[in-house]
């Protein structure tokens, strides 16, 4: 289902991946983004505390590669300056991204909308390092790639990407 009418217009259902980073979950905002998500009446389908390896820090950002302030923002991500812990989420439903989006704000926490999380709890550091607290994907190409890098399929309630079913062998951690 990637589409659903309505009375007025014809919908997209779309899923966004949001990152709280470790500067989110350092100053105790997890609680304030979900309650902010909340208004957008989206609902979160997948959800995880992620340690996040360089690998995938620079596959994830792989986009900014050639930027000069990448390597900052690998051990922004990796948790070199806060704390080694990401809350990945995974919010559906109708136009999601761009609702998403609104309620993030402008990348740079100095030009974001005030009220938006990155313009209420960013900051840029000394540095020049943005910490803006959360990420969003930004359209829904990106989306896709994105969750399909932080989830795997089953991690998730409900998806809207095509899967396939595989034998593997592979060894699972068991509790003693």
């Amino acid at each position: 289902m990637q589409e659903r009418r309505s009375s007025s217009s014809t919908m997209a259902v779309e899923q966004c991946l949001v990152l709280i980073k470790p500067d989110g979950l350092v100053k105790s905002l997890t609680g304030d983004i979900i309650s902010k998500f909340s208004e957008t009446e989206l609902i979160i389908v997948g959800s995880k505390v992620v340690q996040v390896t360089r690998e995938l820090a620079e596959e994830h950002y792989h986009h900014l590669r050639e930027e000069k302030f990448f390597d900052e923002l690998i051990k922004y991500i990796m948790g070199e300056y806060h704390t080694k812990r990401v809350l990945a989420l995974v919010y559906h439903g109708e136009n999601a991204i761009k609702k998403v989006r609104k309620i993030v704000g402008l990348t740079n926490p100095e030009l974001a909308e005030p009220t938006s999380i990155r313009g209420k709890y960013g900051r840029v550091t000394s540095k020049g390092v943005f910490e803006n607290v959360v990420h969003a994907s930004e359209n829904p190409k990106e989306a896709e790639r994105e969750i399909k890098l932080w989830f795997r399929p089953e991690e998730l309630v409900y998806t809207i990407y095509p899967t396939e079913a595989k034998n593997v062998a592979r060894t699972i951690i068991f509790w003693k």
